[in-house]
């Protein structure tokens, strides 16, 4: 259908003007206006909020950090999967798009603390002690979060371009703490309270492959570095000896890793994960994280199969990292550009463990991940 005139536009518009009802009549007589098709692999709607989206994260960073239980000693914060590490791996980014000429308060509170604990490293307590937690937290905790320091301070170098002393202390640290033999060599104990995906027994391979992400993506040539060669092919080593146990959301971290640190995927394991992946996408564009995994809540409720922020954004980051330019891509893209939801500027996502009122601080924790992940993907088309 051809579109109307020029000058019949402007005969209905001083029409309404006049008479509004008349207008509105033969707009309906004349029958809904054309909607262009679009092509599998045309661009995904433009448009989504970067400044609401950056008041989202940015609102949530000043909660957790005034929030008692995430207060730790020396007056600093401890690092979250689900809220701190999402959002030290958004916001440079972020910022950077919206071109802020300098870190703003809250962000550069949640590095300064990251810092210092980096520089007190013997003497900052772990975030989880065996005394309250029970055996072997300490351990857990101090494992985690040496190798999250790692990722976010890295996250804030490839802005800058070159690798900070403290950031190489970061990394130090996790060498430090990694498995050299059994079972697990080559990766980290990692922090388990049960809370599916970044708590639980799964979460081990999730930080294992976010820290190779780090490390190919340090600036400076840093996965060359002789002196971490033996630590990068032990982590390497494990990651490929237990890549067939994973459940699909974590292959998807190691996908994003591949990009950058060579050799932990086959050309067919990662043929068979992109062809998974997309089996995966729904009639929406959108993922849904109950399908990355077999999962099952404590509280017996039903899981949420909807499509999520955190599934659909870390799958299509996951994809564009790999050079992936294809209609799954494209409709991922289209599903975050429309489901960010206008009034918070987050995008939504649910827990794995519990059913929980959405709207409650904890509640959020899902979405705050979903929103950092969200972000990430979209920014990479920038």
């Amino acid at each position: 259908m051809r579109k109307k005139p020029f000058w019949a536009r402007i005969a209905l518009f001083c029409l309404a003007l006049v008479c509004p009802a008349i207008a509105a009549l033969l707009l309906a007589l004349a029958g809904p206006s054309p909607r262009p098709v679009l092509a599998a692999d045309t661009a995904a709607p433009a448009g989504w909020d970067k400044v609401a989206a950056e008041r989202y994260l940015d609102s949530r960073e000043v909660w957790w950090q005034g929030w008692d239980r995430a207060r730790k000693d020396h007056g600093t914060y401890c690092i979250s999967c689900h809220t701190q590490a999402p959002y030290g791996l958004a916001r440079p980014a972020l910022g950077k798009e919206l071109g802020e000429p300098a870190v703003p308060p809250t962000e550069r509170a949640m590095i300064e603390s990251i810092q210092k604990r980096v520089l007190l490293w013997k003497d900052v307590v772990p975030f989880y002690t065996d005394d309250i937690y029970g055996k072997g937290k300490e351990v857990e905790s101090r494992n985690a979060e040496s190798v999250l320091n790692a990722v976010i301070l890295t996250s804030y170098d490839r802005q800058q371009g070159h690798l900070s002393e403290t950031t190489r202390a970061a990394f130090d640290h996790a060498w430090a703490l990694q498995s050299q033999t059994g079972p697990i060599a080559g990766a980290w104990v990692w922090q388990n309270f049960h809370y599916t995906p970044w708590e639980s027994p799964e979460s081990e391979y999730h930080g294992a492959a976010l820290l190779a992400m780090a490390v190919g993506t340090a600036p400076g040539a840093y996965r060359d570095d002789p002196t971490i060669a033996g630590n990068v092919a032990l982590l390497r080593g494990y990651l490929t000896s237990h890549y067939d146990a994973q459940p699909l959301v974590n292959k998807v971290v190691l996908l994003w890793a591949s990009a950058h640190l060579p050799d932990l995927l086959t050309a067919e394991q990662r043929g068979k994960l992109l062809n998974d992946l997309k089996s995966r996408q729904r009639d929406d564009g959108g993922w849904s994280l109950t399908d990355l995994g077999t999962w099952e809540r404590v509280d017996t409720t039903p899981l949420e199969t909807r499509p999520d922020g955190y599934a659909t954004g870390v799958v299509v980051l996951a994809l564009e990292e790999n050079h992936v330019k294809d209609a799954a891509v494209t409709r991922g893209l289209a599903w975050l550009k429309t489901n960010q939801d206008k009034a918070t500027g987050a995008w939504p996502a649910w827990s794995l463990n519990k059913k929980r009122d959405p709207k409650s601080n904890i509640g959020l924790f899902m979405s705050d991940a979903a929103t950092g992940y969200a972000v990430l993907a979209l920014d990479a088309r920038q």
